[in-house]
């Protein structure tokens, strides 16, 4: 039964998401908010969906890269390397950007009469990314709950699980890596150097995977 909106950034999680419950996904919908890669992950995006025969929706949010501050929206060489946990990637946060996507992402689920709405944070965000935690998504689920007449609920099937265990389940469902982007910096290959291409690399090899991803490095 087609039941929710996924956000779907184009990335390895959202992706393993999209073909992991594409039986119950109406629409998914893409956020361009202006960072370095939305470029690069958007596209992927478009075609998984083309694939799957699952509508694609691309919202821009160009009032974020304006107006709010981080390295994900001020340009690749602002982007850290080193480890995807270091304190460093802190810099990367773009402040709420969840709970600003999810807000819309609810009112189309009302506006559809959709009663549920898919994202796919992990356990490796949550100490980086308060926007990620546990607590937030139990939270926004009540705010989504209480606040729409339909009784939109957030399903996060993913918030517990490793990156490397969200790796195993795209192989599983046989997802092809190539096909989707990490890399902050969003130049025409992945950097090798960020922390989310530090991640990409340990989760595929965490899950057995050969990793596709042209590096720079």
């Amino acid at each position: 039964m087609k039941d929710s909106i996924l956000i779907l950034s184009g990335g390895m999680d959202s992706v393993t998401l999209l073909y992991d419950y594409q039986e119950r996904i109406a629409l998914a919908i893409s956020f361009d908010y202006g960072s370095n890669h939305n470029a690069r992950e958007i596209p992927f995006a478009h075609m998984h969906c083309e694939r799957l025969g699952i509508p694609h929706l691309v919202i821009p949010l160009d009032f974020m890269a304006h107006h709010f501050r981080s390295s994900l929206l001020s340009g690749a060489d602002d982007i850290p390397e080193g480890h995807y946990a270091s304190e460093n990637m802190k810099s990367t946060v773009v402040p709420f950007r969840n709970g600003i996507m999810l807000a819309i992402a609810t009112g189309m689920a009302e506006n559809n009469h959709l009663p549920y709405v898919m994202m796919a944070n992990h356990g490796g965000d949550h100490a980086i990314y308060p926007d990620c935690r546990p607590e937030f998504v139990e939270a926004f689920d009540a705010a989504a709950h209480a606040g729409t007449y339909n009784g939109v609920h957030l399903i996060s099937p993913y918030c517990h699980l490793t990156k490397g265990q969200i790796a195993a389940r795209g192989r599983d469902l046989g997802i092809d890596y190539a096909e989707t982007w990490s890399c902050y910096k969003g130049g025409d290959k992945h950097c090798g150097r960020c922390g989310t291409c530090i991640e990409r690399k340990e989760a595929l090899a965490e899950a057995g995977i050969p990793d596709p991803t042209e590096y720079l490095s």
